[in-house]
This record gives C-alpha cells, sequence and structure tokens, in this order.
C-alpha cells in the first residue's frame, strides 16, 4: 500500500472506472484525482480519478506510467486461482487480440472465448463459421476453449446468452474476464453489469487502448466475484499505431457494408494508408468484395505504378495515417498468397477482402500487424 493512496474505513479507495487505487498527490501516476474532486465524489458516492473523468466527459487520454510488464505482473496471479477465465477477443482484429502465453497464465483454469464486436459483421455471415475460425486461432496459441460464444458489448446482442453460458461453465467458482486492449472488454462488462444490477456505463470506456488500469471487482449474486483485468498491451494491433482521429477511420462503429471492385489482373486496391491489395495474376477480371469502416477510403490503381503512388499520397489522399503521423509511419509489408478456394485476405484491424479460387494475391500491411488467409466466412 503506497503512502499516498486515499484509505477510507480502513481500505483503498479505488476508481470505479478504471480500479487503479485512487491517490491526490503525482498526476502522473495511476488513480490520481484532486482532492476537490475527490470530495465530491465521495459526496455522491462515485469515485473517478482524473483520467476517467476526461475519458467520460471529453474521451481525452491521459498517459500513466504503467508498463506491459505491470499489467502481466497483475494477471499472473490468476493461474493459482480456481476460477472460469473469460477470454475476450476482437472478431475484427483476431490475431492481435491474442495474448501470448495466456496459456500459462491461467493455469488450468478453463477458458470461456468471446468473440466481441459481433454487431459490425453483415448479417449474411454465418456465426458458426466465424466461431469455428475463433477456435481454430485459439487453438493454434495453445489454448483450448470449453465453449465459444459470439457476443456485441456495444448492442447487448447474445450477452444474455455469454451470462448462461458463464453461470454453467463457472460452477459457482469466480469469473476472471481477460483480454487485450481495445477489444471492447469494458464495454461488455458494463452490459454485463447493467443486466445483473441495473447500474449503467460504470466501468470507464473509449476507443483508446488500455482504459482499465487495475483489477476491478464485481460481485456476483453467490457471494462469488466476477474481475475485470486491464487491458494487455498487444503490439501486433493495428490500433497501437494511431492516434484518436486515425481509429475514427478505421474502427467500425456500425454494420459493415460490403463494397464490390472488380478487378484486373496486375491492380490494386488501396485501404487508405494502411493497407494494400494486389490482384497479381489470374486468368481473367474478377470481383473482390471488400469488408472495412464503411468510411475507410479505398483507392484502385494499375499495380505498376502502385508503389509511387503510396510514397506520393501517403497522409494525404491515402489517410490514415494523417498527414502529422505519415512521417513515422513503417512501410506496408506484402504477404503473397495462391488461393486453392474461395478465401477471405484478412489485414487484422482493418478489414478483409473475399478473393476467388486459383488466382494469386497480396496483402500489404505495417510489418507488426498480421496478414492472413482463411476459408471465406460467406
Amino acid at each position: 500500500m503506497a503512502e499516498s493512496e486515499v484509505i477510507i474505513d480502513g481500505e483503498v479507495l479505488h476508481c470505479i472506472g478504471c480500479g487503479a487505487a485512487i491517490q491526490t498527490e503525482d498526476k502522473t501516476k495511476p488513480g490520481y484525482t484532486p482532492e476537490s474532486a475527490l470530495n465530491k465524489g465521495l459526496e455522491s458516492g462515485e469515485v473517478y480519478c482524473q483520467r476517467c473523468f476526461r475519458l467520460r466527459h471529453y474521451n481525452e487520454i491521459v498517459p500513466v506510467g504503467l508498463t506491459d510488464d505491470d499489467f502481466l505482473k497483475l494477471l499472473s496471479s490468476i493461474s493459482a486461482t480456481d476460477s472460469l477465465i473469460v477470454y475476450v477477443v476482437d472478431i475484427f482484429d483476431v490475431n492481435g487480440s491474442l495474448i501470448p502465453g495466456l496459456h500459462r497464465l491461467v493455469g488450468d483454469n478453463k477458458v470461456l472465448l468471446v468473440g466481441n464486436k459481433v454487431d459490425i459483421l453483415p448479417t449474411s455471415f454465418k456465426h458458426k463459421k466465424v466461431a469455428d475460425w475463433l477456435r481454430q486461432q485459439a487453438n493454434g496459441a495453445g489454448i483450448r476453449p470449453i465453449g465459444v460464444q459470439l457476443v456485441s458489448g456495444k448492442t447487448n446482442e447474445d450477452v444474455d446468452r455469454l451470462l448462461a453460458s458463464i453461470d454453467k461453465y463457472r460452477k459457482g467458482k469466480d469469473v476472471y474476464v481477460v483480454g487485450v486492449t481495445n477489444v471492447g472488454k469494458s464495454t461488455l462488462i458494463n452490459q454485463i453489469i447493467r443486466q445483473s444490477t441495473g447500474v449503467k456505463d460504470l466501468i470507464t470506456t473509449s476507443r483508446f487502448p488500455g482504459t482499465t488500469l487495475d483489477k476491478i471487482e464485481i460481485p456476483l449474486a453467490d457471494g462469488q466475484t466476477l474481475t475485470d483485468t486491464p487491458g494487455i498491451i498487444q503490439p501486433e494491433q493495428m490500433a497501437h499505431l494511431l492516434n484518436g482521429e486515425e481509429l475514427k477511420l478505421v474502427t467500425p462503429q456500425k454494420t459493415i457494408k460490403p463494397k464490390v471492385y472488380q478487378l484486373n489482373p496486375e491492380q490494386t486496391l488501396f485501404m487508405g494508408g494502411l493497407g494494400r491489395f494486389d490482384y497479381v495474376s489470374g486468368d481473367k477480371k474478377h470481383g473482390f468484395t471488400v469488408y472495412a469502416e464503411n468510411g475507410l477510403y479505398l483507392h484502385r490503381t494499375k499495380l505498376a505504378n502502385a508503389d509511387e503512388f503510396y510514397e506520393g499520397h501517403l497522409g494525404g489522399l491515402l489517410t490514415p495515417p494523417t498527414a502529422d503521423n505519415a512521417a513515422q509511419f513503417d512501410k506496408l509489408v506484402p504477404h503473397e498468397f495462391k488461393t486453392t478456394v474461395k478465401s477471405d485476405i484478412v489485414i487484422e484491424g482493418l478489414g478483409w477482402i473475399t478473393v476467388p479460387a486459383g488466382i494469386v494475391v497480396r496483402g500489404w500491411a505495417p510489418k507488426q500487424v498480421a496478414v492472413l488467409i482463411r476459408p471465406a466466412m460467406i
């Protein structure tokens, strides 16, 4: 217990937005709140740190001094518990949602895999195919989930079914909710709290990565606890390359509307300045269906001049990144695939392109962002 932490009735006071211990001395550390704001919070019964207050009211992020190691230490105690682990991933960025070494962090505890943000998928998507894909990706990371559930924390879709699954699998045990930053975990937790208690928007949420800083414990009806853990920073997420303005341009807020482009061999399609798709070779013109944020700028050009076009228009016509961020932005890296069946070329965190069988294509992304091929979801 640090000397600066606020103690009320013998207990450390925690921010109800992010879980950090409240303190009034160091503005650069988690949990800081001015004494005047603290007194108002105590009167109302809702104490938020200054960081959460600014996030809730102004959508403004305030940096604090937590490292990746700090997050991992907070989670390392889970392996010693007898609990159910609810592992939340973003169906729009599955690879970026995977926690390295999660099977070691959770020990022998069972894992329920939850795919969040299902509301952005077009209605033509088959949920079973998506769930199977999530399970395969989890298996590849060494995780063997006891179940897979698709939900939307934003729209409340199938959250009641998730609650039923949690109750079924936990068998009277505590529950830990884990995930990397920016997968919508806190939004989902807020839906669970609302359904359980009627309280709305208790936990701080925003489009910025890393808004939950410490464990937040929520009592369950049988005396056990559901704990929201801090999001682990995953550098491979597209979100960590972007500022708030840029995130608005790539993060879907509504159901994705597919866009079909007719491309000849040796044509290129840019997805802002963050991704690129090349139809390298094939027997004829084909239709390619793009699934990305509805407002993301897409531009078709010839493959022969694509490199020159990218260099000349990055941060301008090809946005994001914005002009301010373009100078330090890494060049895109190519990943080539020859399709044998109808497939999706997935640029994690940006979108995917459905392509026909029997052609050669390339997907381009910043070097730390995964580009994958999977059987088409439609």
